[in-house]
């Protein structure tokens, strides 16, 4: 292959994994569930095989044309770091550190002296309902709010007029200094938001994520350093902190990714393009918001049919996914479960079943094979079957 494109849509799980139970998830699946409540219509991942995978109520079309399966995480966790390094061939063997009762009095009597300030919050809660808890307080105050989720992650939440985006993105950098060792967190991120009051805040697309330097080199690095070309679409620099990333475009939410890698695909390149679809998650995973979330899969599968024209004969398309966030489930956090593989090319005849796989791994493994390295990463690589 020329070019492989690896798109995850982020969130879009497909069952509870085995030991989905230990992690509060047992009998979650974010897609089946949203296939069940919703009936988004998917003819284009039907096409690949997608209502072949264990606990997805799709029909195939008979002229299905594709390679499918199904990947379970070997790392700990259920978390965006965890889920991108492991495709990428880094598994790890601890989960990162969460914080259900807020951070320790240490970790933030260290922020707010570096920063110069108090802080609000330092409780677990959803990104839009303590806006509402603590928006107003913060207008007054100027006081950044510091939250947290089930997840590895320290968000500060700051409206725009009191600290613009870069100013923000510097509370974010001093935090990610002090969140080391024990307290080393997946992700410091940034919550941007604007509004004049309780009811009236909204989240800007100013996001960014300042994430763990990866632990190990990944695909990334052993593609970059034989001289194949790499690019990342979305938040992925932010997930590996531009390592092994030779050019990247942060474009913010699923239009402005998929805007992107329409215009990357016009380019004359050999190489591997890494594309995060952010939307499923934040918008839709995260708010329990099943009907927006069938919407938004509805539009990528729309998409995917000017996709799959757009690609050359000597590109490869696969679609996968990070995690779970089912909408259907208790609470708002991610949850563990098995990602989807689905992959095409236009040289492809029917459809060729890989099973489950032991580990997101074999992403990676594959990808390496495809551009004729030989690091496996500890995975199974299906590039014969393609």
């Amino acid at each position: 292959m020329k070019r492989v494109f690896l798109i995850v849509l982020d969130s879009v799980g497909v069952g509870s994994l085995p030991d989905a139970a230990a992690y509060g998830d047992e009998g979650s699946n974010t897609l089946g569930h949203i296939i069940d409540q919703q009936k988004p219509q998917l003819p284009n991942l039907a096409h690949m095989g997608l209502g072949r995978l264990e606990g997805i109520s799709c029909d195939v079309p008979k002229d299905a044309c594709g390679l499918y399966g199904r990947a379970a995480e070997r790392s700990a966790g259920k978390d965006t770091t965890t889920g991108h390094w492991e495709l990428m061939g880094l598994t790890l063997d601890h989960a990162f550190p969460t914080y259900p009762d807020g951070f320790p009095a240490e970790i933030i009597a260290a922020f707010e002296e570096a920063i110069g300030t108090k802080t609000l919050g330092n409780y677990a809660s959803s990104g839009t309902v303590i806006l509402d808890e603590l928006g107003e307080e913060h207008m007054r105050t100027g006081f950044p709010i510091v939250y947290t989720s089930a997840d590895s992650v320290f968000q500060i939440a700051c409206h725009e007029e009191l600290y613009p985006p870069k100013k923000l993105y510097e509370l974010c950098e001093t935090a990610r200094g002090i969140l080391c060792g024990e307290h080393a967190a997946a992700r410091v991120i940034a919550r941007p938001f604007i509004g004049t009051g309780k009811g009236a805040f909204t989240r800007t697309l100013n996001r960014r994520d300042f994430s763990l330097y990866p632990t190990k080199d990944t695909l990334l690095n052993t593609l970059s350093d034989h001289g194949v070309h790499t690019m990342a679409i979305g938040k992925i620099e932010d997930i590996f902190c531009m390592s092994g990333i030779a050019q990247s475009d942060h474009a913010a939410g699923n239009p402005a990714c998929m805007e992107s890698l329409f215009e990357t695909l016009k380019q004359d390149f050999s190489g591997f393009v890494f594309v995060n679809l952010v939307d499923f998650d934040s918008l839709y995973g995260h708010r329990r918001d099943v009907q927006g979330y069938a919407e938004a899969l509805e539009v990528f599968d729309r998409q995917l049919a000017d996709l799959k024209q757009a690609i050359n004969p000597d590109d490869l398309l696969i679609i996968t996914a990070d995690h779970g966030c089912d909408p259907t489930y208790k609470g708002t956090d991610h949850t563990r479960e098995y990602i989807p593989i689905l992959a095409w090319h236009q040289g492809m005849t029917g459809l060729t079943d890989i099973g489950t796989r032991s580990s997101f791994v074999d992403v990676a493994a594959t990808i390496s094979e495809l551009f004729g390295q030989d690091e496996r990463f500890g995975g199974s690589s299906f590039a014969t079957d393609l």
